[in-house]
């Protein structure tokens, strides 16, 4: 007569947690955060114009501005500026690893991807006029390549370069609205943060005709909702609610 032995089941893996398995959303929050620094916070203008709007009073920038462009400035929002876009493709990568499998017939969801390219992509050229004025303006390793003139032409491209590809990311939270109200992927709260953003800067353009409103509204758009969704209670793809 035999006997089975018994059967021992394996161990199941330990669960891990929800923070946790949202971590990758932190580089959203960085790209956000080193981006709006970058473009906003590391804004290189000349000191006559910088008088002029403490005053003001208006201003009419020339080449002769060009010789008291800060250099340091420039160097950092350049170096700041790489680093984000370096945390905008990982995020991107991340949202295509995490989000897309999960809902694999949602254009929102590759809207939101192709927005983060475009950005990155625009970012790369902006934040690279600001390091090439930082490099060939006075002090700079190259500082006898251009005159006045030519570094002119690079303050002009650092004018908005840095602040017209966050369009992108604005499209990208406008793909996460949609997520959050049609999908119901996403908690309704960052979603509609992400809506009233969206629709804030459209009406600007249209009030304005300022092409570099995004970038005051994406990036700090960007951490708000990455950071609502790492910490609430819906993953992305779940059945959100009106207070998830």
């Amino acid at each position: 007569m035999t006997h089975g032995l018994p059967t021992i089941a394996p161990a199941a893996a330990p669960a891990r947690s929800p923070l946790r398995e949202r971590a990758w959303l932190v580089w959203g929050i960085a790209a956000g955060v080193l981006g709006f620094a970058a473009t906003a916070l590391l804004d290189v203008r000349p000191q006559g114009e910088k008088d002029a709007m403490a005053d003001g009073r208006d201003y009419l920038v020339s080449p002769a501005d060009m010789a008291d462009i800060d250099r340091f400035g420039n160097y950092a929002g350049f170096l700041v500026g790489f680093a984000a876009v370096a945390a905008l493709l990982v995020f991107h990568a991340a949202w295509r690893t995490h989000v897309e499998p999960a809902l694999p017939r949602s254009v929102a969801a590759r809207v939101v991807s192709a927005g983060l390219v475009v950005a990155a992509a625009g970012l790369t050229f902006g934040y690279a006029w600001k390091g090439a004025l930082g490099n060939y303006g006075p002090g700079g390793n190259e500082a006898d390549y251009f005159d006045e003139n030519g570094l002119y032409v690079y303050f002009m491209l650092t004018d908005f370069g840095p602040y017209i590809p966050w369009y992108g990311v604005l499209v990208s939270l406008a793909g996460i609205g949609w997520l959050a109200w049609a999908d119901r992927a996403v908690s309704r709260i960052p979603g509609t943060i992400a809506l009233v953003l969206v629709v804030l800067v459209a009406v600007a353009y249209v009030l304005t005709g300022v092409v570099g409103l995004a970038a005051i509204a994406a990036g700090p758009g960007l951490v708000i909702v990455c950071t609502w969704i790492l910490l609430g209670r819906t993953p992305i793809g779940g059945r959100a609610g009106l207070t998830s």
